[in-house]
């Protein structure tokens, strides 16, 4: 199998570039096709919807089967394996706990001087839209994800889009985590369609104000285009990962976490990222071992990203590695070196930051707390994870005396003066 390993310091500009810049698909045509979907689900709401879902998803559904029932709900908790309940039931309690520690005061005052008040009040947003995604299977961990910190915010409507399965219900194993979260208003729909019902509303699924969560080629698609009309969240691509080695690293534990996102698909980034030729000479034969035990459908997808987005950047230093670290802003990223813990603070840029020998990516996808649906595409420069922010606002708040107005209205008249806003200056040098 062939792997990329580029010598950072040597490799040209346009090598570079590529590695940065991670693949890009184009979604001009995706964005045709949403524009069109868009408007017929506007315009003929449901009986649309269940077009578009029989002609993508290949299920024929009936209008009074879009929204999944409360006795669904309870039948596919009790039907799941009491093992993958329990693991499911794990998981809700970590990352539940991780989101509490999120909540900011529900209101702060301050005195800016004398007679002058100001703060903040923190409320939930009215509402919002989950979209889980499915592709060949069921993701319990984004519902988990996404509902826990919007129940901790305190939402007080929370809607669940996923598409159906052949079947035409939802997986046991989603209503099993909706169930063991709260929530109870789920829709059998994905894609454009999903994501253009939330924005304008049908007769069965309600418009909401903002729509969360990774969805695939055509969902994001369909986000570009309704951003007008609907808060689309976090921007989210192909799957990212840089694992951070020094020369003291386990080559073994090294070989395994490098395969972790590299297997999501082929358009995936995983990188390993080091300044030890020699551990990338003993790391590279033991992954290609442990490639044998997965499925030849993951063996692709690893085999052709690390021969085109993924593969090894090879640096001169520590001080390079990290670097490249901050330049790349990787979705998800673990630090196998020598004092973990010393490096935390020179790491900039990264959705995700996990420390140590035993702190694989798998860990905080599923389990450990954190909140898995992170930026990628470098924008976790400017981003953060999903987090009871998301779904949060904050209004600022001001009080002023009439000392604290006599101390300040020269000043406010002033300003307002200078910055040409007469009815601004009559406001504050003409009040009785």
């Amino acid at each position: 199998m062939n792997v990329n390993i580029h010598k950072w310091s040597e490799v040209s500009a346009e090598v570079k570039n590529f590695v940065l810049k991670r693949a890009e698909i184009d979604i001009s045509e995706h964005m045709k096709l949403a524009t069109e979907v868009s408007n017929d689900i506007r315009a003929r709401g449901d009986k649309a919807v269940l077009e578009y879902t029989e002609k993508f998803d290949k299920v024929k559904l009936s209008q009074d089967k879009i929204k999944v029932t409360e006795a669904e709900i309870e039948d596919g908790y009790r039907r799941l394996d009491p093992k993958i309940r329990e693991t499911i039931e794990y998981a809700a309690g970590n990352i539940r706990n991780f989101h509490e520690k999120q909540l900011p005061e529900e209101m702060w005052f301050t005195e800016v001087d004398k007679g002058l008040m100001v703060g903040e009040k923190t409320t939930p947003i009215v509402d919002v839209c989950l979209y889980v995604p499915r592709g060949k299977g069921s993701f319990p961990s984004v519902l988990l994800m996404l509902g826990i910190p919007a129940v901790i915010a305190g939402v007080s409507k929370i809607v669940v889009v996923t598409p159906p399965n052949e079947e035409g219900n939802v997986d046991d194993t989603l209503l099993a985590a909706a169930k063991i979260i709260g929530i109870t208003e789920i829709y059998k729909v994905g894609g454009i369609q999903a994501v253009a019902s939330a924005a304008f509303g049908t007769e069965t699924i309600p418009k909401c104000h903002k729509i969360i969560g990774p969805g695939n080629a055509y969902a994001t698609a369909a986000k570009r285009v309704l951003a007008n009309y609907i808060d689309v969240g976090l921007p989210a691509g192909p799957s990212e990962a840089i694992i951070l080695a020094d020369e003291r690293a386990n080559p073994h534990n090294v070989a395994l976490d490098w395969m972790i996102e590299a297997e999501h698909g082929g358009d995936s980034a995983s990188l390993l990222v080091t300044h030890s030729r020699e551990l990338v000479d003993k790391v590279l034969p033991i992954m290609q071992e442990q490639m044998k035990k997965l499925s030849p459908k993951r063996q692709g997808f690893i085999a052709t990203n690390f021969s085109t987005y993924g593969g090894v950047i090879l640096t001169d230093s520590l001080g390079e590695s990290i670097d490249f670290v901050n330049l790349y802003a990787p979705e998800h990223m673990e630090v196998m070196c020598e004092n973990p813990f010393d490096l935390l603070p020179k790491i900039k840029n990264a959705g995700e930051i996990l420390l140590g020998d035993n702190t694989p990516v798998t860990l905080c996808n599923f389990l450990l707390g954190p909140n898995a649906i992170l930026p990628t595409g470098g924008f976790a420069k400017t981003y953060s994870s999903v987090s009871v922010f998301d779904f949060l606002k904050r209004s600022s708040i001001g009080y002023a005396s009439r000392e604290g107005f006599e101390r300040v209205r020269e000043h406010a008249a002033r300003f307002a003066t200078a910055e040409g806003f007469d009815a601004h200056a009559a406001a504050v040098a003409d009040r009785e």
